[in-house]
């Protein structure tokens, strides 16, 4: 027998509604629209906020380097924008500002993954579900009073146990201070990419013999590794645009030094420092705070381009 199709307009009319031609269609397109418009505006404002800073910041440091050769402002070792005789060397502000991101990478970056790997692979879920939330309550503590932690207590047990004769203000209590600061961002986010990974992985480890630290050390983090990794870079971002601890903590002479003892500042605690005084509106002194902010920015992105790629590589390589 013979089978017949029917031609393409009769179908297509077999298919429209039989509601007297009204279809729900055109109300869910025009809600997806909707949607879908409101979505983009919502980060537009992140882009139109963006360069909105990047804009005045460059505008700003561009009537400052008229004025200010920029191979002497990443040059020069010397920073002095207000007292006579002035110099415009940024290398100071930001050694400081290295300093304290190292040092609290040192302290943060391997108590955090050991604190993940303990609460994702060793830790019982009762014990776990107490611990995570009391070690992500030092994430909710006011910047300000891990500043006010370290003139008070960091700096005195050192100068008690370890240096007697340590400055109240120092690069040693800052990199400690910011370094427990982020602890709990390093370990909650290595924990959740630790625990991301498959349970079939550890299983079969363990059925081929493995013990519980070979799973972990050799299977566990290497597949998690490109969220262990964004953790590190992101953590030591909110290292290099940290203000109020290191502002108390370390102090506020810029001072070319690799010497965690002695007093520095950063960056960011010059930009607090011009911000809250008396200078000028307009003046070069001034504009040197756009000129801090803006090198301070491309800092910060070009790490988060490094951390991109390295993702990148690192999710291809163990993926």
């Amino acid at each position: 027998m013979a089978i017949t199709q029917a031609p393409l307009g009769e179908k297509l009319k077999s298919m429209r509604p039989r509601d007297g031609g009204r279809s729900p269609l055109p109300i869910r397109s025009f809600r997806e629209r909707v949607i879908w418009l409101l979505c983009l505006l919502c980060a537009l404002v992140s882009i139109i906020t963006t360069a909105g800073i990047v804009l005045v910041l460059a505008r700003e440091a561009l009537l400052f380097f008229k004025q200010v050769s920029p191979f002497e402002f990443f040059t020069s070792t010397r920073w002095s924008p207000l007292i006579e005789p002035t110099s415009y060397g940024v290398l100071p502000l930001m050694a400081g500002t290295f300093l304290i991101s190292i040092g609290a990478g040192i302290i943060a970056i391997p108590l955090g993954l050991l604190s993940a790997i303990f609460l994702s692979e060793y830790a019982p879920a009762r014990l776990r579900n107490v611990l995570k939330p009391m070690l992500e309550i030092l994430a909710g503590v006011p910047t300000i009073v891990y500043g006010f932690f370290a003139v008070n207590f960091v700096t005195p047990l050192l100068q008690r146990t370890i240096l007697p004769d340590l400055n109240i203000y120092n690069a040693l209590s800052g990199m400690i201070v910011v370094g427990i600061m982020i602890l709990p961002l390093v370990s909650s986010l290595c924990e959740d990419a630790l625990s991301a990974v498959p349970k079939a992985l550890r299983e079969g480890a363990y059925g081929l013999g493995a013990t519980k630290m070979e799973v972990t050390l050799k299977i566990v983090v290497p597949a998690a590794l490109s969220g262990v990794m964004a953790a590190f870079i992101l953590a030591l971002s909110r290292a290099v645009g940290e203000t109020m601890a290191v502002t108390l903590a370390a102090g506020n002479i810029p001072n070319l030094t690799l010497n965690p003892t002695e007093q520095i500042q950063t960056m960011t605690a010059f930009i607090v420092q011009i911000s809250k005084g008396d200078t000028p509106t307009g003046s070069i002194a001034y504009q040197t705070i756009f000129a801090v902010g803006l090198t301070l920015f491309v800092i910060t992105m070009i790490m988060n381009i490094l951390a991109q790629r390295l993702v990148r590589r690192f999710r291809q390589v163990y993926v």
